[in-house]
């Protein structure tokens, strides 16, 4: 049988009486076992002792996800910013805050800041009502006709285009 040694490094850790009374009588039982066991029985103890290593890591790795998680969790229950809405539309600022969402036919449709600014700007802009309607019409039917079909806006004389520009009127201020 061939003799192995093993440098043992101490650590010294702090816990409960009890705890490392408990812990320097299982380290005094092994090391006393230790002259006892053959090579391979050292060996199974060792790669024992590594696993052992490996699952208290992934353990504390689960736990540290856990509490990632419950972070996460805390702040998505905070409730996002909701403007102003007219009954034809609701709109929303998005999660990530880079743009926004108008709810239009109970479908939330995505837009960029640049998008909804652009849009500010047209009805913001001067100009008789009609002529605000229809620049922000045919800015929508050339940058955004996906946004007309899901409001069904038919035209520039549509209700829903005053409630939109009333809804952006309402919950938008441009800087000078």
């Amino acid at each position: 049988m061939a003799k192995v040694t093993k440098t043992v490094k101490r650590t010294t850790v702090k816990k409960s009486g009890k705890k490392s009374a408990e812990l320097n009588n299982l380290a005094a039982e092994l090391k006393s076992l230790i002259p006892k066991l053959d090579e391979e029985g050292l060996a199974f103890l060792v790669k024992q002792a590594h696993v052992h290593l490996y699952n208290m890591q992934v353990d504390a790795l689960n736990q540290t996800m856990i509490k990632d998680e419950q972070r996460k969790s805390k702040t998505a229950e905070k409730p996002k910013k909701v403007l102003k809405a007219d009954g034809h539309f609701d709109i929303k600022i998005s999660e990530t805050g880079a743009g926004y969402h108008i709810k239009a036919s109970n479908t939330w449709v995505s837009f960029t800041t640049k998008e909804v600014t652009t849009m500010v700007k047209i009805v913001k802009g001067e100009g008789s009502n009609l002529e605000i309607r229809e620049r922000l019409y045919n800015w929508l039917s050339g940058e955004r006709a996906d946004f007309l079909s899901t409001a069904s806006i038919a035209d520039k004389f549509d209700g829903k285009l005053t409630a939109l520009i009333n809804l952006l009127n309402e919950n938008f201020k441009l800087k000078n």
